[in-house]
């Protein structure tokens, strides 16, 4: 590393890295996907299974990924462990995947479920307010206040990490008292319970056919008992949603070179983060269930689950309380991702797969380039509208990756059995060797019966070897990212 590129400081901790981890997996899923969910599967008992089994899955992936991240304590996690356990190519296709759409898709998302909040407090900068109509391309207020966010969170993170840490660790600090306040307060306040008339259904699966009304709402139509072959395909296409909303777990490793004591403390933060997350995720549905029928819970307007249940709750206030609670859940969110994805980028450059000034730090040790190139991509696809349909269908691939890593704690043993390893794979082989049998389940049943939901991304993958190939042709010599 040439003397005028300054290196990364090692000031974050424990409570820092839990913080990212939980932050970054709370954005605005849980107020809203659990209405597809119980559409997908019918009953009180399927969707808290949904969530148990996505809980399960996120902290076995988790705990596994803290040995590679004690092996490979430096930036770009994931795309670090693939490279080593594969080769270069299989880390850059996940680099590639990352950079087009996993996180900065992610992020628009994000900012544009801020701006659709923003709206109750503010109609004029919501997303039905029309600003511009180019004729290919409308522009609503609601993209522009996504836009201005990322911008604005792109900013404080590139004048250094303390300034990032500093906004990550209050707003997280107030969506999680908020959402134990409101999962506390549903339970004690609510003067009507549909407590046990939801749990008579049980593990009844149920699927509904609810279609589009005159208003273009979806409506309730009728509840069809599902089983065997149908039961799993509904199983899977309920996940989608819940597998998103706990995803970016892994946003922590991505920071590996600015941890304190990373060996450890990388490992403890994902244990800790994806246990109070998967907590928080299984209590707010129960939650749910207690204070909205099922139908009510089914088909609440425009899938908000989370206001219809705080109106439930505080019928004078329950839609403004939710409204700025998401407001500061996904302003937190964008936070972490904003901060960890850069890094990512930052190592890619590193070894010759990215635009070189991505790999340089500015005066206060950050990836500023990788910063900016990352927030005009997230813009672009704010002012897109394709991010939620492409959000949807990578979920296939975001899973197929975290099985090939998780694959990798294997490969890595046989490959390099005497490298140091701090933390070691909790219940290995068993858990790790679970994940991939029940991740590649998904997969299948996916491709079964929700081939929309793979494609798309399987194509966004493949688009990379290309790229990937012309990469190393403007490369001037082969590096390996153990030179850096």
């Amino acid at each position: 590393m040439s003397e005028h590129n300054p290196s990364f400081k090692p000031t974050l901790g424990l409570l820092d890295g839990t913080m990212i981890v939980a932050g970054s997996m709370i954005g605005s899923g849980i107020f809203i996907v659990s209405a597809d969910i119980l559409r997908n599967v019918g009953s009180a008992g399927w969707l808290i299974a949904v969530w148990v089994l996505t809980g399960f899955m996120t902290i076995t992936a988790a705990v596994s990924y803290g040995e590679l991240s004690g092996m490979f304590p430096k930036a770009g996690g994931q795309y670090v462990y693939l490279k080593e356990a594969y080769n270069p190519l299989m880390g850059f296709l996940y680099g590639w995947s990352f950079f087009a759409v996993i996180q900065t898709a992610t992020i628009a998302a994000v900012g544009v479920a801020f701006s659709k909040f923003l709206a109750y407090l503010v109609p004029e900068l919501g997303n039905n307010h029309l600003i511009y109509d180019l004729g290919f391309l409308k522009i609503y207020a609601g993209q522009l206040v996504a836009i201005f966010i990322i911008i604005v969170l792109t900013y404080v993170n590139s004048r250094g990490v303390r300034e990032g840490k500093f906004i990550q660790t209050i707003f997280t600090s107030a969506k999680l008292l908020a959402l134990f306040g409101l999962i506390a307060f549903g339970f004690l306040l609510t003067k009507e319970s549909y407590w046990s008339a939801n749990w008579s259904t049980g593990f009844s699966a149920l699927q509904n056919t609810g279609i589009k009304n005159e208003a273009g709402s979806l409506a309730p139509g009728a509840w069809l008992p599902i089983s065997g072959a149908a039961l799993m395909g509904a199983i899977a296409a309920s996940m989608v949603g819940s597998i998103f909303s706990s995803d970016a777990w892994n946003n922590v490793t991505f920071i590996a070179g600015e941890m304190k004591n990373p060996q450890r403390n990388i490992g403890l933060s994902l244990l800790l983060g994806t246990l109070i997350v998967t907590i928080i995720y299984v209590s707010a549905n129960l939650m749910y269930l207690h204070v909205l029928p099922i139908d009510q819970l089914a088909f609440p307007t425009d899938d908000r689950v989370a206001v219809a249940a705080a109106n439930s709750i505080f019928p004078s206030f329950g839609t403004v309380l939710i409204a700025i609670l998401i407001m500061v859940s996904t302003f937190g969110c964008n936070n972490g991702l904003i901060m960890a994805g850069a890094r990512v980028y930052y190592t890619m450059a590193k070894d010759g797969l990215f635009f070189k000034k991505a790999g340089e730090l500015n005066s206060q040790s950050v990836p500023q380039a990788a910063l900016w190139v990352q927030c005009a991509v997230a813009s672009i696809w704010s002012l897109s509208g394709r991010y939620g349909q492409l959000l949807d269908m990578i979920s296939f691939v975001v899973v197929l990756f975290y099985m090939l890593t998780i694959a990798g704690i294997f490969i890595l043993r046989k490959k390099q059995p005497d490298l140091p390893r701090p933390y070691r794979a909790f219940g290995y082989p068993f858990l790790p060797a679970l994940y991939i049998l029940m991740g590649a389940a998904f997969c299948l049943l996916l491709i079964i019966y929700k081939p929309e939901y793979t494609w798309p991304g399987l194509i966004i993958v493949l688009l990379g070897i290309p790229v990937y190939y012309l990469a190393l042709g403007q490369r001037p010599s082969p590096r390996k990212i153990n030179d850096f």
